[in-house]
């Protein structure tokens, strides 16, 4: 007899989630998933969403969006002469990003990263990049692979168009 993982799948925050449970040894982090995301979800000021598996109401994972912008002045040259001449191009925020320490190193930060992706190509607002600000240089080695750029050398936001995004999907 042969079993299998449960599935792992992203949804939406609700109240059905345990999030007191959840840590990912980060307590900033622990602390927003635990007390503000609901509000700012409610709010509208971002959308949070788990990573679970199977019926498991403990988050894996969580990772927030939201809607920024960049201003043209901050993207690299070749790339902002292509732009428009407005002061400001519409980007999508992952304001956080967060894995619970029982389940490090599995690959759970680099699929929520895509779930991510997929959401942002899915809608049907404009967004030109995708925008992450990286919590220390681990973190921003971590989205380097993922082929996003500094935004201001020596900064720790960093940023990938949509339309490279794209590309990882076609």
């Amino acid at each position: 007899m042969t079993s299998t993982a449960p599935a792992l799948y992203t949804e939406p925050l609700s109240d059905q989630h345990d999030r007191e449970r959840f840590n990912s040894g980060v307590e900033p982090l622990d602390r927003y998933l635990q007390q503000q995301a609901g509000q700012d979800a409610r709010r509208r000021i971002a959308s949070c969403f788990v990573l679970v598996s199977g019926g498991d109401r403990v988050p894996i994972g969580y990772y927030t969006l939201a809607a920024t912008s960049i201003a043209l002045a901050e993207l690299p040259g070749p790339l902002a002469k292509r732009l428009p001449r407005y002061p400001v191009v519409p980007a999508t925020l992952m304001g956080r990003l967060a894995v619970d320490a029982g389940h490090r190193q599995q690959g759970h930060g680099e699929f929520m990263l895509f779930d991510a992706f997929s959401r942002v190509l899915r809608n049907d607002i404009a967004s030109y990049a995708f925008v992450v600000d990286a919590k220390d240089d681990k973190a921003a080695r971590f989205y380097q692979r993922y082929r996003f750029r500094f935004l201001i050398e020596g900064g720790r936001r960093l940023f990938i168009p949509v339309a490279e995004i794209a590309k990882l999907f076609s």
